[in-house]
Formats: structure tokens, C-alpha cells, sequence
């Protein structure tokens, strides 16, 4: 009975001493043996941001003949009290985002000075895209546009603006702001957001064209869109200068329809029921 009660002692014991230690004995080996992943977002990657080099290497791949040409200081310059590398990730971002809208403004023109336009009203008016295209050319077409219609344009773009500056927006996409180790150009995914409405293709690459591509043919096609973005902006700007003044651009002349108005004003006399505006035309700062 002794050898029985001793045992049984042990035994009590050792169960004890087990249970006590099993949060320590447990917790160790735990990431060894089941590792859990973190997500993309909150991993913490040292952030990648280009330098005066990367420009250098970029700019011979863009355009061998020119190579790199930097007539201004900017791309050494701190702003906003920022690092180089987070200036120069300001203006790569600027230059891919303006190039691009400088495609589809370039685009655009071309269709509206020859009154390509959709067939149906665009007010509940009963204004049609062919009393706008009637206007005259682009830039006539644009101050012939109904006020709402150009608040809700700009508002959209706003829209844009702020959400491709927004970090809660980019980290859901895996991605971080240009200036601070992000891909410049990026636009974040709008289906990964949390819009309430259901957003059925993203903004970018709505048809996952790119999703099976290389990563060194995504590069290149990178580099042809800068060089088409480069061109296009100045194209879109020889055609605004060939209507707004007349002979600027001899190789366009009689092919610009002429443009009395003021081309960077985003407000014409049509508005003048906004506030600021009817001051803003008088003034004439533009």
C-alpha cells in the first residue's frame, strides 16, 4: 500500500508539473513547426526607392540616342523637406500619371475635331453629345458642357486623385506610396477597397492583360509607355497652342479649329452661377 501511495504521489506530481510548464514547453517550438503567414500588407519589407542611377539606367533604355538629360535641378531636390529618393519617386509618379492622361487626351482630340461623338443624349434635358460636338472643337465642346456635367467629371477625378494617394487604399493592393518605397504609376485595385457599390473591373488593367505577362516584358512595356506618355504630352500641348494661337505650330496650321476662350480655365462664362467663377472670368488669370 506504501509502494501504491508513493506512486500515486509521483504520479500527481509529475501531471502537476507538466501542466504548469505546458505553456512554456508548448509555446516555444510553435514557429518552428506551424509558421503562420502574415499578410502582403504588414510585412515588413525595407522599402526599394529609385536613385539619380536608376534615372541614368532608365534613361538609356527609354531613348539610347539622348540618353540622360536633366536640364533642371529637380530630380535633386528635397521637397516638401523629403529625401532625393522620395523626390524622385514624386516625379516619376507625375510624369507616368500625366503621360497617360495626356494618351487619352491626345486620343480624344483627335475623335472630337473630327465629331466622332456617342449617339445619345448626355442630360436628362435632352441635350445630346451632338449639341456639344456642335460647339465647335475640343475645347469649345468642353465649355459648351452643361456646369453639372463638369462638376461631375472633376469630382470623379478628384476621386481618383485621392485614392491613389491613399495608403489604407494601396496596402490593400500589397502596394505603398510612391514616396515612400512604392511603385510609381500604381494604381490601387478598386474591388479591393471597400467601395459599397460593386465595382465589376479596376481602373487599371480591367481585363488582367498583364496578369500572366513577365516581368521583363512588363518592364518593357513600361518603358514604351513613357515614351508614348512623353510624346503625347507634347502633342496634346501643340494642339491646345495651334488653337489658342493660330500659326504656333506651322505643321498644324488649318487643321486646329481656332479657340477664343481660355484653354486652362475649367470654368467658362456658362458657369458663372458657381461662386469664384464670374470674378475668376474677370480677372482673367489664365
Amino acid at each position: 500500500r506504501r509502494a501504491r501511495g508513493v506512486k500515486t504521489i509521483i504520479a500527481q506530481e509529475m501531471s502537476l508539473s507538466l501542466l504548469s510548464s505546458a505553456p512554456v514547453g508548448f509555446a516555444a517550438p510553435l514557429p518552428a513547426v506551424r509558421p503562420v503567414a502574415q499578410p502582403a500588407a504588414a510585412r515588413s519589407t525595407p522599402p526599394v526607392m529609385e536613385t539619380i542611377d536608376d534615372l541614368k539606367s532608365l534613361a538609356v533604355k527609354a531613348n539610347p540616342v539622348v540618353g540622360y538629360w536633366n536640364p533642371t535641378p529637380l530630380a535633386d531636390m528635397g521637397f516638401w523637406g523629403q529625401s532625393q529618393e522620395a523626390t524622385i519617386g514624386f516625379l516619376r509618379h507625375a510624369e507616368l500619371k500625366h503621360g497617360r492622361v495626356a494618351m487619352a487626351a491626345f486620343v480624344g482630340f483627335c475623335l472630337q475635331s473630327n465629331g466622332v461623338h456617342f449617339p445619345w443624349a448626355c442630360t436628362l434635358e435632352g441635350t445630346t453629345f451632338g449639341d456639344i460636338a456642335a460647339a465647335g472643337g475640343p475645347a469649345a465642346q468642353w465649355d459648351a458642357l452643361p456646369t453639372n456635367a463638369k462638376l461631375q467629371i472633376l469630382l470623379l477625378i478628384g476621386f481618383f486623385e485621392l485614392l491613389s494617394e491613399n495608403t489604407y487604399a494601396l496596402a490593400q493592393s500589397g502596394q505603398k506610396h510612391y514616396m515612400r518605397g512604392g511603385k510609381p504609376g500604381v494604381f490601387p485595385s478598386l474591388k479591393k477597397v471597400g467601395i459599397p457599390v460593386p465595382v465589376p473591373l479596376d481602373l487599371w488593367d480591367p481585363f488582367g492583360f498583364t496578369a500572366k505577362m513577365s516581368q521583363e516584358k512588363k518592364d518593357a512595356k513600361l518603358v514604351t509607355e513613357l515614351n508614348n506618355g512623353r510624346a503625347a504630352m507634347l502633342g496634346i500641348m501643340g494642339f491646345v497652342a495651334a488653337s489658342k494661337v493660330p500659326g504656333s505650330v506651322p505643321a498644324l496650321d488649318g487643321l486646329i479649329a481656332p479657340y477664343s476662350g481660355e484653354v486652362m480655365a475649367p470654368f467658362s462664362a456658362g458657369d458663372s452661377a458657381l461662386p469664384f467663377v464670374e470674378g475668376m472670368l474677370k480677372a482673367s488669370p489664365f
